[in-house]
């Protein structure tokens, strides 16, 4: 009996022996310091338009600070919630994150319901805050904003104008600007920049209001700044304001993460995106779009954008696009 119980044991032992090799490559894996393999950038918005610029800017210094590849993974469509809500819903492990401007999580909350709220992020770093610019089609009928409120009150035809979606940010500033203008006009909402930069290219719309990176990379002329003062780059084009139209806005994004990110990843990350954001190859990147980066940890970044939801909800119901 002996014997027997003493060949169990060794049986045991040389079972536990032969099983380490495929137990500790596990234990090591769960205590690795993140990341350990590369992390997936989730785009709200097609390629080739703000977002995705900005992201593919920011790209190579994030991937450098993180020292893991950062893939960028476009998921455009219904002014970029269905890219945002694709981010809510992931395992919060950090290799999904996003890089989401203010639309989908100041502007669309108030006109559609979705399945998410600010609630379901954990707010980043805010990367970028770009004033947005008027851009006119190449051969629209007017060449400033007093030709095309003078256009639009005319009405020998249609101002026809895009926007990256119904509500987005930039839908709301030209509809805001052509109301105090007292001037109609025709909407036409598109799934992101690009695809209305081309319909601009092509005359299918005068006009729309976007970051300077896509005037920057289409041609296309610029009428106005909606900024509270002249960009540098463009020192010839007038504020909104100077126009006679006292609106200001930008277009800013930043990382986001699914709610329930850990401390220590959620800093780990933070850390990463100050270095990429402060860093001379993002810098330079933006300064080709007439980009503006801009670094912010994640508390400052969720109570800029929780104000921003708040304004946007009495500017939407002022419009009669609010749906509460």
């Amino acid at each position: 009996m002996f014997d027997a119980a003493r060949a169990r044991t060794r049986r045991w032992c040389a079972g536990f022996l032969a099983a380490l090799p495929l137990v500790l490559p596990g234990l090591a894996f769960g205590q690795d310091s993140f990341p350990s393999r590369p992390v997936q950038l989730i785009v709200p918005y097609p390629p080739g338009g703000n977002t995705d610029l900005m992201a593919r800017a920011l790209q190579p210094a994030l991937s450098r600070a993180l020292g893991q590849s950062v893939v960028i993974v476009n998921r455009g469509g219904a002014s970029g919630t269905i890219g945002d809500a694709e981010i809510a819903r992931a395992r919060p492990d950090g290799y999904t994150i996003g890089l989401s401007p203010n639309t989908p999580l100041t502007a669309q909350t108030h006109l559609v319901p979705l399945s998410y709220s600010l609630d379901s992020f954990r707010f980043l770093c805010l990367v970028y805050d770009n004033p947005q610019v008027l851009v006119l089609a190449k051969d629209a009928p007017f060449r400033d904003i007093a030709g095309m409120v003078a256009y639009g009150r005319g009405r020998q035809e249609a101002l026809v104008y895009g926007s990256p979606g119904q509500g987005s940010t930039q839908h709301i500033l030209i509809a805001r600007l052509l109301k105090a203008a007292g001037v109609e006009g025709l909407h036409v909402p598109f799934t992101g920049a690009a695809p209305m930069a081309q319909a601009a290219l092509g005359k299918q719309i005068m006009g729309f209001v976007e970051s300077p990176s896509i005037p920057v990379s289409t041609g296309l002329p610029v009428a106005g700044v909606f900024g509270a003062q002249r960009l540098t780059a463009l020192p010839d084009v007038p504020t909104v304001t100077e126009a006679g139209y006292p609106i200001v806005g930008s277009s800013a994004g930043g990382l986001v993460a699914p709610a329930g990110l850990p401390d220590s990843i959620a800093e780990a990350i933070q850390k990463a995106c100050r270095e990429a954001v402060e860093s001379e190859s993002f810098g330079t990147a933006a300064g080709r779009l007439n980009a503006v980066p801009s670094y912010a940890a994640g508390a400052e970044f969720r109570a800029r954008f929780a104000a921003e939801s708040d304004s946007n909800r009495q500017v939407l119901r002022d419009l009669g696009m609010a749906r509460e």
